[in-house]
C-alpha cells in the first residue's frame, strides 16, 4: 500500500485552512534568541525544583509543624520559589547551554514545505 501526501484539493475546507495557518512563519532573530533563553530558563527552574524535591524527601519530616497535606502543598511552592531564586541569581548553567543548543540547532534548520513535513 503506497501512503502518499493528500493534494490539497482533496482535503475538506477546515483541513486547508488549518494547514496555512501552521506554516512556517519565520521570526527576526531577537524573538527567536529571547524565545530560547525563556525556555531554556523555565526549563532550568523545572529541573532545580525537582532537584530540591527530592532532596527534601531524603530529610525527616519536621515534627514542629505536624506535617499533613498542607504542608506538603505549601512545602512545594516554596521549593518553586526556591528554585526561581537560585535561577535568577545564575543557576547552576543548564540554562546557558540549553539556550546554546537551541539556538545553534534552529540555524541548522532549513523549512521545507513551508515549516511542514509530509504528516500524512
Amino acid at each position: 500500500m503506497d501512503v502518499s501526501t493528500t493534494p490539497v484539493t482533496a482535503m475538506p475546507v477546515e483541513d486547508v485552512k488549518l494547514r496555512q495557518s501552521l506554516k512556517f512563519q519565520p521570526q527576526s532573530a531577537e524573538k527567536e534568541k529571547a524565545a530560547a533563553k525563556k525556555v531554556a530558563r523555565e526549563f532550568e527552574v523545572m529541573f532545580v525544583g525537582m532537584m530540591l524535591k527530592s532532596m527534601r524527601e531524603t530529610v525527616g519530616k519536621d515534627k514542629l509543624t505536624g506535617g499533613g497535606h498542607g504542608e506538603e502543598v505549601y512545602q512545594s511552592l516554596l521549593d518553586q520559589e526556591y528554585a526561581k531564586g537560585v535561577v535568577d541569581s545564575g543557576g547552576v548553567g543548564l540554562a546557558r547551554m540549553i539556550e546554546k543548543q537551541l539556538v545553534r540547532q534552529d540555524k541548522k534548520v532549513e523549512p521545507e514545505n513551508g515549516g511542514l513535513k509530509n504528516v500524512y
